[in-house]
Order: C-alpha cells, then sequence, then structure tokens
C-alpha cells in the first residue's frame, strides 16, 4: 500500500533517500494505491510520468488527460495534480521528481534556462505522446533515468540525463512556446481550491457541511461548487467522502481495527452508509477489501 504524505498545505514531503539528494525515482502500480488513485497535491519538484503498462487518467489542475502506454507528462513545479485509474483497469508507471535547485550548477543557467519555465504561469504541464518523435525520444529518456536506480551514484547520471532532456526541449522551443499572460482569475481560483482542499485533509473526519468548505476558501457555496467542478470534476463532498474512503482503506489493510471504529473515525456517521459508499466505490463491502488485502500480504 502506498501512501503519500502531505503537510497542512497539500505539499507532499517527497522522501528522497539517505542521501537527501532532491531526486526520487520510483516504479509502481497504481493498484497499490488506495482505491487506484493518489491524492490530490502538489510539491515544489518538476515531476516525470511514463507509462509503463496499461491507461492513467491524469489530472493537473482539473484538466483530465488519459495517459496511454509509453506516453509521457512533465508536471510543472507548484502545480495540484493526481493520477487515478482508467476504467478502474491497473497501471504500471514509473515517476521522477526533479527539483529545480539540481538545475542550480551556475544562476546564470538556472535564470536563463530554468526559472522562466517555473514562473510561467501558462505551462502547467507538457504531454508526449509515444506516437509522435519527441514523444518516443522522451519515453527512451525516462526509462533509461529510471533503470539507473538500481545503480551505485545513479544521481550523478540521472542529473546529467535530465539536463540533457531539459536543452533538447529547449533547443526545440518546447519550453517557450506555450507562453501566455497569465490568467489572474485562474490563479486565484487556484490558490481558493488549495485552501479548500487542505481543510478537508485535515477535517476529514469531522462532520463537514459545504457551507463549511466555502467558509475554508471564503467563497460562497456556489462559488465553491463552481471550483471543484472546474479543478477536480466532482462535487465538494464527493470528493471529501472519495478521500475519507482512501483513508480507510488504508486503515483496512494496515490495522486491525473495528470495521465501525473505522468508518467513524473517517467522518462517516453511519456504518451502513460507509458500507454502501465503499460498496459503491470499490465493489466489494469493506471486510471482503480487508481479507483480500490480508490474502496478498500472506
Amino acid at each position: 500500500m502506498i501512501k503519500l504524505e502531505l503537510m497542512q498545505d497539500l505539499s507532499e514531503i517527497v522522501n528522497y533517500g539517505q542521501t537527501g539528494i532532491p531526486l526520487s525515482i520510483r516504479t509502481a502500480n497504481l493498484s497499490a494505491y488506495p482505491g487506484r488513485s493518489a491524492p490530490c497535491h502538489w510539491h515544489e519538484d518538476i515531476e516525470w510520468i511514463h507509462i509503463l503498462k496499461g491507461r492513467m487518467c491524469y489530472y493537473v489542475n482539473g484538466q483530465r488527460l488519459v495517459l496511454n502506454e509509453k506516453d509521457s507528462l512533465m508536471v510543472n513545479a507548484r502545480q495540484m495534480h493526481y493520477g487515478s485509474s482508467f476504467e478502474q483497469q491497473d497501471c504500471q508507471f514509473s515517476c521522477i521528481l526533479f527539483h529545480p535547485s539540481l538545475f542550480s550548477s551556475h544562476h546564470a543557467l538556472l535564470r536563463r534556462y530554468v526559472s522562466p519555465v517555473l514562473e510561467d504561469g501558462s505551462l502547467e504541464y507538457l504531454y508526449f505522446g509515444h506516437g509522435q518523435q519527441l514523444g518516443m525520444e522522451i519515453s527512451k529518456f525516462l526509462a533509461q533515468i529510471a533503470k539507473l536506480k538500481e545503480t551505485e551514484g545513479y544521481e550523478l547520471e540521472a542529473v546529467a540525463l535530465m539536463h540533457t532532456l531539459w536543452g533538447r526541449l529547449w533547443q526545440r522551443n518546447v519550453l517557450t512556446r506555450h507562453r501566455e499572460r497569465p490568467d489572474m482569475k485562474r490563479k486565484d481560483d487556484l490558490k481558493i481550491q488549495k485552501e479548500m482542499v487542505s481543510f478537508l485533509y485535515q477535517h476529514y473526519s469531522e462532520k463537514i457541511t459545504l457551507a463549511d468548505i466555502a467558509v475554508s476558501g471564503n467563497v460562497s457555496r456556489s462559488k465553491c461548487c463552481r471550483i471543484f467542478q472546474h479543478f477536480l470534476q466532482q462535487p465538494p463532498i464527493d470528493f471529501l467522502n472519495a478521500y475519507r474512503l482512501k483513508i480507510s482503506c488504508s486503515l483496512l489493510s494496515c490495522t486491525s481495527r473495528s470495521i465501525t471504529d473505522i468508518a467513524l473515525s473517517c467522518g462517516f456517521n453511519h456504518l451502513s452508509y460507509f458500507s454502501k459508499y465503499f460498496y459503491k466505490s470499490y465493489g466489494c463491502t469493506p471486510r471482503e477489501y480487508r481479507q483480500r488485502k490480508s490474502g496478498k500480504e500472506k
């Protein structure tokens, strides 16, 4: 079971390993995440997703993309994003988190080739389809970087390859041709969205109403619903209950607490409602889910 650690502001606590070098490379399956979906989050790192097998739905600031096998995606720093299953199918993928500071071998290089990309409010992500020449090149780069983790001192070569990849994208104007005047209203709404989701992550175990969520973002209930629909494609209460279910999945898998206790601790006031909602979302009861996970661990 993979569980992302998030700060109160939804930023991910990235585990860089014992070296502390701000580079994370991992290969995983969506089936390892509760509900086959990661929680909505952001971080200062540039994220690269490379699909190895299957398909994945990926959301960046409310925009939905379907990533196919060998497709790649670069998510710019500080963007709200998460991946989830496509039609409940599993998906194997590699994820590379590369902190911008690794580009700072010289401040002039950082200022000239990296900072403009990080500060570009219109560049939220870059999608590379495997059917295009550039997409195939990106796929090979990311596959090569992902394999490096098995070697000693892999960080050195990974950083070098990422510099080369960044240079290729810059030469082809991929990192600069999308520049537009930032949409300030969208930027403000995204900030409000982060505040409201952060509120839900911190208080999911409590009784929460639509009015409470709206107050956390200092907006009206109608605007609250519009922002959730725009960025997350679902009503606020549905998002809240989906997150509660993800927490319950983790507790069912990793603890021996009773199902009633788990339901109450996740904010569901009635066991029957929890069980019904759980079955609707995952196709099994909480007890069956626990038994399946316990069987896999054995």
